[in-house]
């Protein structure tokens, strides 16, 4: 009877134990899906933002085509990734980023598009959108941080394909976001 107890415990702390890791697994991916939905807010925000930038810009800068272009097919791949793949969105969104850089280079090359109110309006938005934006990045990279270490050390990595661990990205500037937008007007 002692040893049918004896096993009995054991059953229910080897119970209890893997209860804690599943746990801890499904607390990391709502943090991590939840500091994503944080960006995602701040990301449509931008996505509606950019026509109306480009579109003013587009005034001043009638010969930039290329540049207004190349940020508005950035927006649009970045708003056609597939619901959920995070490390995709993050990819597009560098692109983007860059691309936008651009559009501000263009402001500094064209006084009277820096002096216009509409602009300055919408440069305003955006640097509020953007510093919303780092706010969410940096939640949600301390989440993904959490995440990633639990599921590659011990005891996670056990138990991480049985309850279907998920690696995540960190939301970071890609190599060609860290570099000075070269604007050419020769």
């Amino acid at each position: 009877m002692t040893s049918l107890l004896i096993i009995l415990g054991i059953v229910v702390i080897v119970g209890i134990f893997l209860g804690s890791v599943f746990n801890r697994f499904a607390k990391n991916r709502n943090f991590v899906n939840d500091g994503w939905s944080n960006i995602d807010v701040a990301l449509k925000r931008r996505y509606d933002l950019i026509p109306n930038l480009v579109e003013t810009v587009k005034g001043y800068a009638k010969h930039e085509k290329s540049t207004l272009e190349a940020v508005i097919n950035a927006r649009n791949a970045a708003m056609q990734v597939p619901k959920g793949d995070i490390n995709s969105q993050i990819k597009a969104e560098n692109q983007l980023q860059q691309s936008l850089r651009s559009i501000f280079a263009l402001g500094e090359a064209y006084p009277d598009l820096k002096a216009n109110a509409n602009y300055l309006d919408l440069q305003s938005k955006l640097n509020e959108i953007e510093e919303n934006l780092e706010r969410s990045r940096r939640y949600y990279n301390g989440t993904v941080r959490e995440n990633n270490t639990y599921g590659e050390s011990f005891p996670g990595v056990l138990f991480a394909g049985m309850f279907k661990y998920q690696h995540f990205d960190f939301f970071e500037a890609d190599q060609a976001s860290r570099q000075n937008v070269k604007v050419d007007f020769s």
